[in-house]
């Protein structure tokens, strides 16, 4: 039966569908151009595999979070006992977590490939990052899987015991009531955002101080401008994208401690916020990368042209 839906629900489901469907076309240009670019060159990089599995994870995640948002609002009560609701719940946090730790595991790369430190473990690393990549990747959808299925085993357990415990998009959400079944879920959803928080703040920290280091040294030997002003370009990108994952770690928070059974404004603004923050991120990733940007222009150079000759 179809729940009596307020104009701040259907407002927020009509939010999300709109970044869900830009989010996916988003992500869907950069997995197209990297695939293409893939059979042509048979060959990737560590950047390229780290980008195409982000992209390809994040189309996923945006699939399934929107159905289960449409099914949360339209059929609150349906989604919370029937069995298959479980299965997509599950595979939402696997892409939830992929999203999360993929972007990590980005951040790590450009630090070591990009930064300049001393230290020896650190070049020991900077020698073996691209070899390291693929296993990091394997890694993250390791634990991923073992979150998704740690989860499913604590929702059924939760529903068995009649505790209104389910999940909204691609998070834990919990009742009022905090027991012994509802605390480890909120641990393990806390534990994987705050473990993926860290290593971006770690990472984006070591290299923002060796940018500025960089550009400090350039100013005293009075070296060109342009590559100042491209080590500024690249400390703001940094900045910019540090400041947004910051805003979804405390956005994803809050769903941990303030969704409810019912539908409320903090949960609404979070949500509307973490769905549009992989797009977001997408779009800074694009402008950032020199073989998406190019075949961005040249997309939109044709388009203008169409139009022109219409």
């Amino acid at each position: 039966m179809i729940t009596h839906l307020t104009a701040l629900a259907v407002l927020s489901l009509a939010i999300v569908t709109l970044e869900a469907f830009a989010g996916v076309w988003i992500n869907a240009f950069i997995v197209c151009v990297l695939g293409i670019g893939w059979v042509k060159k048979k060959t990737l990089n560590s950047n390229e595999k780290i980008l195409l599995l982000l992209g390809c994870s994040r189309i996923s995640l945006y699939c399934f979070s929107w159905v289960y948002s449409f099914l949360y609002m339209i059929y609150p009560n349906y989604v919370q006992v029937h069995t298959g609701f479980q299965l997509l719940t599950s595979i939402a946090t696997f892409f939830n977590f992929s999203n999360l730790w993929i972007s990590a595991c980005l951040c790590v790369f450009y630090c070591i490939k990009i930064a300049n430190f001393r230290n020896s473990f650190f070049i020991y690393l900077k020698v073996k990052i691209d070899r390291l990549v693929p296993w990091l990747l394997l890694g993250c959808g390791i634990l991923a899987l073992a979150m998704s299925i740690i989860t499913n085993d604590l929702n059924e357990i939760a529903l068995s015991n009649n505790l209104n415990f389910t999940s909204l998009g691609n998070f834990l959400v919990e009742s009022i009531r905090m027991d012994k079944l509802v605390f480890p879920s909120f641990f393990l959803a806390g534990f994987g955002y705050a473990v993926s928080f860290m290593a971006v703040i770690f990472s984006a920290v070591f290299l923002l101080f060796s940018l500025w280091k960089h550009k400090q040294k350039m100013q005293t030997n009075s070296m060109k401008d342009l590559s100042v002003e491209a080590h500024i370009r690249a400390m703001k990108s940094i900045l910019s994208f540090l400041v947004l994952y910051s805003i979804n770690f405390v956005c994803l928070v809050l769903t941990l401690f303030y969704v409810m059974a019912n539908i409320n404004i903090v949960t609404i603004l979070a949500n509307i916020y973490v769905y549009a923050f992989p797009g977001v991120h997408s779009v800074v990733l694009i402008f950032s990368n020199p073989q998406l940007e190019k075949a961005l222009l040249k997309i939109l150079s044709c388009v203008k042209c169409e139009f022109c000759i219409k």
